[in-house]
């Protein structure tokens, strides 16, 4: 079962994560029944992916509690290791929501929600959690960067979406 998908920049990737813990890659110029990447690492659901600005990486949320950053670049010098950064903090909870992730359109920062009822904010290269923002009743679904001001919009099963300001973010 497929829980999330992502399509390349260019259109010519599909992206697919599901209860089996494999991202899978498909080059839809060729009309594949079958992946040409799979990316394995998970040891739960993936629930959420998100492919860089750039398009040489890809966000995925797990239901294990993490979001993982890897290298989807067509060549790379270790063809079995494209896992690079994994990101720990965010969690998930009884609900099992299908929890997003997603980039800052200068790819410094990468977020995540939660079912702590917290947005989370990682520094994209060193991995460290820059923000940790309350302010949620329920589980954070998803939180999103605005493509040009310091704001981020999240939403929740508390039925709210909140616009926040990170200051000198950018």
């Amino acid at each position: 079962q497929v829980t999330s998908t992502s399509v390349s920049h260019d259109g010519n990737y599909l992206f697919t994560g599901g209860i089996d813990n494999i991202i899978r890659r498909f080059d839809l110029r060729k009309g594949a029944n079958e992946p040409d990447m799979l990316l394995q690492g998970h040891v739960d659901t993936i629930t959420g992916l998100s492919i860089s600005p750039c398009g040489n990486f890809i966000l995925s949320n797990s239901m294990e509690g993490s979001v993982a950053k890897w290298d989807i670049k067509p060549f790379v010098i270790d063809e079995t290791n494209r896992l690079i950064s994994v990101y720990t903090g965010a969690t998930h909870g009884a609900e099992r929501n299908l929890l997003r992730c997603s980039w800052s359109p200068d790819q410094m920062f990468v977020t995540s929600g939660s079912a702590d009822r917290m947005v989370h904010i990682w520094d994209a290269n060193t991995t460290k959690l820059l923000y940790f923002l309350p302010g949620h009743k329920g589980s954070v679904n998803e939180v999103l960067f605005h493509p040009n001001e310091p704001i981020i919009a999240s939403c929740s099963t508390d039925k709210q979406i909140f616009l926040g300001e990170l200051g000198t973010l950018f």
